[in-house]
């Protein structure tokens, strides 16, 4: 999940890669709360994967053994709930019924999946890169007043405090270090990284489509090159 702690980052420059952690935070997810601390990918597929009326909960991977088990790579925070919510969509639209599910070694995102009505390698291997989506209407409302599914924040309008447009939420990811609004410019150009802290973004109206914001001066600066010579 996306979480909104209060810090600002040191000199107000709005960071390239993880934002920094805190309390107080506004949650934004894929799902429900099995869902919390582990936010999917931005999406750049079309179809299924571009619907906002779905929201990816996983991955197939390669096959396992030869009697129909394929690796699943959960992207719900405890891996075992993509089992619990019932059939799923595949990004090719076929309906996809996991019949069970188990932790595999070394990684605890990772499952080991039976799919009904898939059996043998073969079968196991088509499934190989296959995403899993369920649909939004299926998850119900977020559980606290600051949490946020991102499926609703991606597409929102971006103004700021004094209605002025700034871009669109594109993404909303996460590299390890805390949640980020990618923000695609009213102008054009390339996106930039927001932290989702309540100093950077003090208010989300789901039901006006738009979120405002308090960025830096130099949002969508390019980035300043790296000097090789720097330690």
């Amino acid at each position: 999940m996306a979480r909104r702690p209060d810090a600002r980052p040191p000199r107000g420059k709005t960071p390239s890669g993880p934002a920094g952690g805190g309390s107080d935070p506004r949650r934004g997810a894929g799902a429900p709360a099995p869902f919390r601390g582990k936010p999917a990918p931005a999406r750049t597929e079309t179809g299924i994967a571009a619907d906002p009326g779905f929201v990816l909960l996983g991955e197939f991977g390669r096959a396992h053994g030869l009697n129909g088990e394929v690796r699943l790579k959960s992207y719900t925070a405890d891996p075992t709930a993509i089992g619990s919510y019932g059939p799923l969509t595949g990004a090719d639209g076929r309906t996809i019924e996991i019949a069970s599910l188990r932790s595999a070694a070394g990684a605890a995102d990772m499952m080991i999946a039976r799919v009904a009505g898939v059996s043998g390698r073969d079968g196991a291997e088509s499934l190989n890169r296959l995403a899993l989506y369920v649909a939004r209407d299926r998850l119900g409302a977020p559980e606290e007043e600051d949490e946020f599914f991102a499926a609703d924040l991606v597409g929102l309008a971006v103004v700021d405090r004094h209605g002025a447009p700034v871009g669109t939420v594109r993404a909303v990811p996460n590299f390890g270090g805390g949640d980020l609004l990618e923000i695609a410019p009213a102008t054009g150009g390339s996106p930039a990284l927001l932290p989702f802290t309540k100093a950077f973004v003090p208010e989300i109206d789901i039901a006006g489509q738009r979120v405002v914001v308090d960025p830096p001066e130099d949002l969508f600066a390019p980035a300043a090159p790296r000097d090789p010579d720097a330690p």
